[in-house]
């Protein structure tokens, strides 16, 4: 288990490594707006995601271990298909009402947004089924080949290339997903032999079903995480949301804490069927991901502006407000994510759903009230806001469904004899 936490954590470390050298080359030789201009682009591939991984998403890691893959991929890349088109009907319409389009899709970005989506939606495909057959290195080294073509394709459209613009960035980020994909596929259809068919329609119904709580949440999650960025775009120029976003991006790299446990959480508690072993295993890994989240945040908060500056350039002096003011948030978002892995892999992703949408309404009233009157810095303080809501509503049902205390959350004598033996175990 530890060797695939570490394993895990060595991927993303490597990944936080890659996007730290994106972000200089970013900011260095893109400049604020164009940086910010990018970082809306990625938001919208996002957002385009949402609708795709009703069914070929992180649903899949529970399914995988239960379905046939001709039937998981049939469903999949059916609705792929579907939902690709619709995106296309409505960005087609949309052309209609060109300032509202444009404040969304930054102009001229929109098919180059929609690429992004569907050929990372194969990807994420063949990310999720390996997670689900617990095969983790694998899982790892796609990402890893993902995010290490990205950054060097990225360098050479910028010193190369000379290209200049936001489209360094998402050309090198495509570059990344269709390298992976064809790799995966590789990987992925050997897997097709033998197999038999099963019924597609109750099988689509049946991923719909439980993929609707999933992404219904991961819907709202997102909106709470990016809508401060839209508001932004009303209230501030491209330069400041490039600072904004950089801001995001240090903070959030410290996430791959949270998201390296949590994945392989996700990929275990998929796997067993034993509630007690479940809530034991969540309780470590939380108390874990808290720990070394708050270590890395407290690094990061201790430099100084002047080290920003020189970092990314002297257009970015604000980033290290964003980053102290988003920390606290960060420390309960590292919950969150083991917490929010639990209930998808126990199969309650509900319970992610209503987290979601009460954060949500902090969201809302939160960024309509500080967001015009403090810009960026408004921006951050929602996001610690959102951050705690959805920690404190989960601890809340997670300590009743399984009897836990808040003192649990303290390390114990166990948890270092556990963690001891783990890393014993690595020698």
């Amino acid at each position: 288990m530890f060797k695939k936490i570490l394993g895990t954590g060595a991927a993303r470390v490597v990944n936080v490594l890659t996007q730290l050298a994106t972000l200089i080359m970013g900011t260095k030789f893109l400049g604020a707006a164009e940086w910010g201009k990018a970082f809306i682009a990625q938001t919208d591939v996002t957002f385009l995601l949402i609708g795709i991984e009703l069914v070929a998403g992180s649903g899949l890691v529970y399914f995988t271990p239960r379905k046939k893959l001709s039937t998981l991929m049939t469903v999949s890349y059916g609705w792929i298909a579907f939902v690709m088109l619709v995106y296309m009907l409505l960005f087609n319409v949309l052309h209609f009402f060109p300032k509202f389009y444009h404040t969304i899709v930054p102009e001229g970005y929109g098919r180059l947004v929609l690429l992004m989506a569907f050929v990372y939606s194969f990807h994420g495909f063949n990310l999720n089924h390996f997670l689900g057959k617990e095969k983790i290195t694998t899982y790892n080294w796609l990402f890893l080949i993902q995010i290490l073509t990205q950054v060097t394709t990225m360098a050479i459209l910028i010193f190369a290339m000379n290209i200049r613009t936001a489209k360094a960035l998402l050309y090198s980020q495509l570059c990344g997903y269709t390298l992976a994909m064809l790799i995966g596929w590789i990987l992925l259809f050997p897997g097709l032999k033998r197999e038999g068919r099963e019924p597609l329609k109750d099988n689509l119904k049946e991923m719909l079903h439980y993929g609707a709580f999933l992404q219904l949440s991961t819907l709202v999650s997102t909106l709470n995480k990016r809508l401060s960025l839209y508001l932004l775009r009303v209230n501030c120029d491209e330069r400041q949301i490039g600072v904004y976003a950089s801001g995001t991006q240090v903070t959030e790299g410290v996430n791959i804490v949270g998201q390296s446990i949590g994945l392989v959480a996700f990929s275990a508690l998929s796997n067993t069927e034993k509630a007690q072993r479940a809530s034991q295993l969540t309780l470590r890994f939380m108390k874990l991901s808290i720990l070394l989240t708050f270590t890395a945040l407290l690094v990061i908060c201790l430099l100084p502006t002047s080290f920003f500056e020189w970092l990314f350039s002297g257009e970015f002096g604000d980033i290290r407000s964003v980053i102290l003011l988003m920390a606290p948030g960060v420390v309960f978002f590292s919950a969150h994510t083991v917490l929010a892995n639990y209930f998808s892999g126990t199969g309650q992703p509900k319970y992610n759903l209503y987290a979601s949408l009460i954060s949500l309404s902090i969201t809302l009233i939160a960024a309509f009230l500080l967001i015009p009157w403090l810009g960026i810095r408004g921006a951050a303080i929602t996001t610690s806001l959102t951050y705690l809501a959805l920690f404190v509503y989960q601890w809340v049902v997670f300590r009743k469904q399984t009897g836990c205390r808040f003192g649990q959350l303290v390390p114990s004598r166990e948890d270092w004899e556990w963690l001891r033996t783990e890393i014993k175990g690595l020698i």
